[in-house]
């Protein structure tokens, strides 16, 4: 039992060290030897715990994509309104150039990398995108029901311009080492589900 404790903490710390790799570099960007260098082993023991660098970056997609999901709940759980937590999630965007995950967003980052080049990946990047679609959906739409936003909000049109607009805000302003696009972006979105906002007496 400890033997198989010991290997799993191994296989952990080979993907948390080279998740942020992969994540900044790429997949086809990121070498062996990265993985050797950041975890400080030697080449048997990475591939005494994972058959190639593909099942290693797939683990690393898994482990970001966990990440991202956990720190998410955690911000959007603390609230107690359908408006609160869409906030609570578009501010853990606010600042694409010091971001929560070492790298940036692994969405966008493995989105671009493995469209074309990657299935596995593209279907694992997808099935995020679905999976966060359909939970904020779920919040705007109990938001309507229990009155708290008018029911002229879409919620699937809102969630979607949500995810296209920070994606976009975080590759503008890392491209242009600007802060500013997201904040612009961010209060454009914030102003237009606030003007959905029932206000009761």
């Amino acid at each position: 039992m400890n033997i198989k404790g010991k290997a799993e903490r191994t296989k952990q710390f080979i993907i948390e060290q080279a998740a942020p790799i992969f994540n900044s570099k790429g997949i086809a960007g990121t070498t062996i030897d990265d993985i050797l260098a950041a975890t400080k082993m030697a080449k048997g023991g990475i591939y005494g715990n994972f058959e190639n660098k593909e099942a290693i970056s797939i683990a690393s997609v898994d482990f970001l994509f966990g990440k991202m999901s956990a720190k998410a709940y955690s911000v959007m759980s603390k609230e107690t309104t359908a408006v609160k937590k869409l906030f609570a999630f578009i501010d853990l965007r606010k600042n694409p150039l010091v971001p929560f995950i070492e790298g940036g967003c692994p969405i966008l980052n493995f989105g671009v990398d493995s469209d074309n080049t990657n299935p596995t990946v593209k279907k694992k990047v997808k099935a995020m995108i679905e999976g966060s679609m359909a939970s904020f959906i779920d919040i705007l739409k109990q938001g309507i029901a229990n009155g708290e936003l008018s029911d002229k909000l879409k919620p699937e049109e809102y969630c979607l311009k949500v995810l296209v607009m920070l994606e976009g805000a975080t590759l503008i302003s890392r491209v242009t080492d600007s802060v500013k696009p997201m904040h612009t972006v961010i209060k454009m979105l914030k102003s237009e589900l606030k003007s959905f906002e029932i206000k009761h007496n």
